[in-house]
């Protein structure tokens, strides 16, 4: 080996010894791992955590003295010609309030049992009969305590994947 092997070799040695870290000291290492580990537990903090809805429901204790029952779908067409859903039923107010508004879940499902439309409708109920039926708003007619009256849902559009059967009804939102 020549003396210029042995200048180049002692200056940029093939292998690193223990210990040789550049001239870098101990805690810049410590300081970059101890900062990866702060981005990691921040990011798992910030994305980690679910956000507060603003517009989830607050289930109103009030809502188990309202209760539908006689439920069927029927249909029937617009002015257009297009095709309209109807659920109707009747409402029921077994509590002590009288009730002004009222809001229902309804969950349709497709042949596999999976959602195929979810629909959050006000409840209008039957006006009158005489001339022709006319449904209106609870504001309009509200529903005394221990009242039952007949109530429609109108939903204009309805998935094509909806098995036809009638769709599992919850009431989400109430007004007294």
């Amino acid at each position: 080996m020549g003396d210029a092997e042995k200048s180049f070799l002692s200056q940029n040695p093939p292998f690193s010894t223990p210990g040789d870290d550049g001239g870098k000291p101990f805690w810049v290492y410590l300081a970059i791992a101890i900062g990866f580990l702060a981005v990691v537990v921040a990011a798992v903090f910030f994305f980690g955590h679910q956000k507060l809805d603003p517009y989830a429901r607050r289930a109103d204790p009030y809502l188990v003295n309202l209760k539908a029952s006689d439920l069927h779908v029927s249909f029937g067409e617009d002015f257009a010609g297009n095709r309209i859903t109807y659920v109707e039923g009747k409402i029921s107010n077994t509590g002590d309030k009288k009730v002004i508004g009222a809001t229902i879940e309804l969950l349709f499902k497709n042949p596999l049992g999976e959602l195929a439309q979810q629909e959050d409708l006000p409840v209008m109920v039957l006006l009158f009969k005489e001339p022709y039926e006319d449904y209106g708003s609870l504001e309009q007619a509200p529903l005394a305590p221990r009242q039952t009256r007949e109530f429609r849902l109108t939903i204009e559009h309805l998935s094509t994947d909806w098995d036809r059967q009638l769709p599992q009804v919850k009431m989400v939102g109430v007004n007294y």
